[in-house]
């Protein structure tokens, strides 16, 4: 199947698992994961209604965001594309993305706070991010664990240019059904428990939760955010 067929084939099952979860919020923004993909791949995904993109790699988001912007420049009706950073960002990088990318899904510490804060104030902007936990407990998956969510939450509060806007996690490959969904119900439960925090720049918008394989659980299990790579693309 190509990436129109694809795209159809996401969406029935986005709207399969809605309607088996019984939630009454029946939104899900799908992320299309591009990082094997060509900016002409992309272009052909936009043409199918699709907005929101996501990059692994710094670096391989600069190069689709350049190659749309000369597609542009030669007169190629690009749309207006959202770009999200899924990967893990080193804090030598971030001046790259600030103002380029809508959020940052990938954040996993207080450092790589202050230095999104600083380079986002000098930028003149405010950067919207996800804190990454690492619920299943993995050593190879970067993340804070759930216990220290809480902190994190609280010193959220002194940063001025940066929101946090909600949780993202990854589930180990290939686990069970049953592993899945209790690393995303935890997850959402520690989502819901922080949506009435009183902290200035937190707003609990997103739960980051689920891939390819697995997304029809996670949104099962109550996440409002998906990132969706093979299931596009290849």
């Amino acid at each position: 199947m190509g990436i129109r067929e694809n795209l159809a084939s996401v969406q029935a099952r986005i709207c399969q698992a809605l309607a088996k979860s019984g939630r009454q919020d029946q939104r899900v923004t799908l992320v299309a994961v591009s990082k094997y993909s060509t900016a002409e791949e992309v272009l052909e995904a936009a043409s199918c209604g699709q907005r929101v993109f996501a990059e692994n790699r710094v670096q391989s988001l600069l190069e689709k965001w350049k190659a749309l912007e000369e597609y542009r420049e030669q007169g190629v009706a690009v749309p207006d594309l959202t770009w999200h950073l899924i990967g893990h960002l080193q804090t030598n990088k971030v001046k790259y993305i600030v103002g380029k990318v809508d959020l940052i899904h990938s954040v996993d510490s207080i450092r790589l706070v202050e230095e999104i804060n600083r380079v986002s104030a000098k930028k003149g902007v405010i950067t919207n991010i996800l804190l990454e936990v690492n619920v299943s407990g993995e050593e190879s998956k970067s993340g804070i664990s759930p216990e220290e969510i809480d902190s994190f939450v609280d010193a959220m509060g002194r940063f001025e240019n940066v929101c946090l806007q909600g949780l993202m996690t990854m589930a180990p490959k290939g686990a069970e059904e049953k592993e899945l969904r209790e690393i995303f119900s935890r997850l959402y439960e520690k989502f819901i428990d922080k949506k009435c925090t009183m902290v200035h720049n937190v707003v609990m918008t997103y739960l980051s939760m689920g891939m390819s394989a697995d997304f029809d659980v996670a949104i099962e299990e109550g996440a409002n955010m998906i990132r969706v790579g093979h299931g596009i693309f290849l």
